[in-house]
């Protein structure tokens, strides 16, 4: 059976043939994503559908222990406690928190069910610390955001790739196919498996210190302006509000970018120059920024001057050239467009537009004046968990907060505080083992649906194996509650297809317009990236070729200022940043079950310079303390010579006493509302006489 991998927004292609300890096994198939190959994670995917643990049954608890049950029971406990909850609350005391592994199916149904069965407005997602402030940036200077307007493939023609904050040699490793000729230049305050891979090639690392990518940004744009190597013509002809930005970058000198990040002037010049040269000779030149630049509270200001020194360059929407942001998560691209963000409705509508209101009410058969207004988002959803003014109640699909969200102690805290915590999952993950019902739902390959992919390309999932008997999928469940709740069962399908051809009728129109993307089109191997509308058009692989989407064509400079990082201090000397590690994959609620995986990166380490770890009096091996003004997390001792001496790096997988979001910072992006996850003051302390075995 032809599908995809359940991890990445690569989504490689893959094929699922019966037998092996899992059910099925997995290889890699020949597809302009992957080329064929396929990651660590991918090959081991199929030892996920034979988990020890796997849930096969819903779980209610009962004198403080969760116990088996019927599906009817457990659902009639759920809607029992959504119904008591709101009559003592209102709508909004439910909420509903989603996730960016969804279907496009699932996450669609999922903003229904909030909106129409529940009229709560408290819905969001954990795509909300992964993609928002790329959104943002790409929403004020294009009009529109999709992660890659552009395929990936495209990159294979490239002889110059800005990596701002991405990690793809560790995160999604067969993009490293479509960048074999290309000269790499990765801004990363780690020297990363992708910087290093950048530096064995004679590309650039810039290393800058943590927090401050924005000012390596403005100083490229300043050499790219004083310099001449911006395209004049592009800017005057395709762009707006350039002067501002000008000026600002003007303040932005080399010199003065090296005593603010330590990223030498000379680097800077040359990183500049390679991308200046590039585009003024013709050659493929493209910026790409990831999690490393967005996840800040000053994300969506970072990334708009990436994309500022892009349109300076001339990039976006020129053949072989081009903007573009590696979303992460599988489903990242269309868990953003159809409805389970707290200010959008299908089709990338936003849900205080009228008109958007109207349309899409209209699809679903109930008045446009019935659907809530804008939510709390996710941090701020999560931390007004059991508050008087907060939800009392919350269902959780295909997430695991505990675990991922930031200050995740507090998070914790929050959802203990619940009336009522409902989990739909696989697995028990650490948040379905806090919750009051537990329900045992599909996974990829037992499921059909749709996802989408960093480049807007939609694919088809396939089932390839049956469920255990006791499953249901998340479509089934949403049925169950809305029928409880009052709601026809027409209403809320539960065949993938059938809500999938809803979607398109709902997104019609809107800025991601799937209507003409047919499941039918789609199952005869057509390659259809969004916006399509009607079932005659190609599809969109290529974006911004004639003119942006803002009502004038023109894509818009934004000016930004650059805000110091949170500053270190005695207690809190060294700044620590997390990320993902190549084992592993974001709560590890799926990959610390398959045994290859927890071999090869069983528990949280720190990686810290050798005389910063002898300044703590640690070593490699040690088992140390790292201690945040927000809490404390114990890691293993790895010393790295390549670190800068004030950054510890530590991966955020892992759960208990070893979760590096136990550090994090809540302080929130102004526009995108964006969580501070990649910087954190720490202090480093030994664990007194221990030390891994390891």
């Amino acid at each position: 059976m032809d599908t995809h991998c359940p991890y990445c927004a690569l989504q490689c292609a893959t094929t699922l043939t019966p037998g092996g300890p899992s059910g099925v096994t997995v290889a890699p198939r020949d597809f302009p994503t992957n080329r064929g190959g396929l990651c660590r994670k991918g090959w081991t995917a199929p030892a996920v559908l034979a988990a020890p643990d796997r849930l096969t049954t819903p779980l209610v608890r009962s004198a403080g222990e969760l116990r088996p049950t019927s599906w009817e029971h457990a659902l009639d406990v759920v809607a029992r406690g959504i119904a008591d909850a709101q009559q003592k609350g209102g709508a909004d005391a439910v909420g509903v928190f989603g996730g960016g592994g969804l279907t496009n199916e699932k996450a669609y149904l999922l903003g229904k069910f909030a909106r129409v069965a529940l009229g709560t407005s408290q819905l969001d997602y954990n795509g909300r610390f992964c993609m928002s402030s790329a959104a943002a940036a790409g929403l004020r200077a294009f009009g529109l955001d999709r992660g890659l307007p552009f395929p990936l493939a495209d990159l294979g023609g490239a002889d110059v790739v800005l990596l701002a904050g991405a990690n793809p040699a560790e995160t999604m490793p067969p993009l490293l196919a479509h960048l074999t000729t290309a000269q790499l230049v990765v801004v990363d305050p780690r020297r990363s498996a992708t910087a290093q891979l950048a530096v064995d090639r004679g590309g650039m690392h810039l290393q800058p210190a943590p927090g401050t990518d924005l000012a390596v940004a403005l100083g490229l744009l300043h050499v790219v302006f004083t310099e001449g190597w911006w395209d004049r013509d592009y800017v005057l002809e395709r762009t707006r509000g350039v002067e501002e930005v000008r000026q600002a970058a003007a303040a932005w000198w080399p010199e003065r970018v090296e005593r603010v990040t330590g990223v030498g002037v000379g680097d800077l010049r040359r990183a500049a120059a390679a991308l200046g040269a590039a585009r003024r000779d013709g050659a493929g030149v493209y910026v790409l920024t990831g999690r490393g630049v967005e996840q800040h509270a000053n994300g969506t200001a970072t990334t708009s001057a990436f994309i500022n020194l892009a349109l300076a360059l001339g990039l976006p929407g020129n053949p072989g050239r081009g903007y573009g942001c590696l979303t992460g998560q599988g489903n990242g691209q269309g868990g953003r467009e159809h409805g389970q963000k707290s200010d959008q409705l299908p089709g990338y509508r936003r849900i205080d537009d009228p008109a958007a209101r109207a349309h899409v009410a209209e699809v679903w058969g109930v008045p446009a004046d019935s659907l809530p207004g804008p939510g709390r988002t996710a941090y701020e959803l999560l931390d007004a968990l059991g508050t008087p003014a907060g939800p009392r109640a919350l269902l959780v699909f295909g997430s695991n907060p505990v675990v991922s969200a930031p200050r995740a102690a507090h998070v914790e805290e929050r959802l203990s505080a619940l009336d009522l915590l409902v989990v739909a999952d696989v697995v028990p993950s650490e948040t379905a083992r806090l919750a009051d019902v537990v329900l045992p739902v599909t996974q990829w390959a037992e499921e059909d649906g749709t996802m989408t992919n960093l480049e807007g390309r939609v694919l088809r999932r396939r089932r390839a194996v049956p469920p255990p008997d006791g499953v249901r999928s998340d479509l089934e469940v949403l049925r169950g509650l809305a029928e409880r709740l009052g709601q026809p069962a027409e209403r809320f399908p539960t065949d993938p297809s059938e809500v999938y051809d809803e979607l398109r009728a709902a997104s019609a129109g809107g800025v991601a317009d799937y209507r003409g993307i047919e499941w039918a089109r789609l199952d005869a191997g057509e390659a259809l990236y969004w916006p399509c509308p009607d079932r005659t058009h190609p599809g969109t692989p290529r974006m911004f070729t004639e003119r942006f989407a803002h009502p004038d064509g023109l894509a818009r400079f934004v000016p930004v200022e650059f805000t110091p990082p949170d500053a270190t201090s005695a207690d809190y000397p060294l700044y620590a940043t997390v990320g993902r590690t190549l084992a592993q994959y974001q709560s590890g609620a799926q990959t610390r079950r398959v045994p290859e995986l927890t071999a090869a990166e069983p528990g949280t380490y720190v990686e810290v310079h050798p005389d910063t770890a002898a300044l703590a009096g640690l070593a490699d091996g040690d088992l140390a303390r790292v201690v945040a003004r927000n809490g404390a997390t114990r890691a293993t001792v790895r010393t790295d010579a390549r670190m800068r001496q004030d950054t510890v790096f530590l991966p955020f997988h892992f759960p208990g006493e070893e979760r590096a979001n136990l550090l994090t910072d809540p302080r929130l992006d102004p526009v995108s509302r964006m969580p501070e996850l990649k910087l954190c003051p720490v202090r480093l302390e030994p664990l007194a006489g221990e030390r891994t075995t390891s």
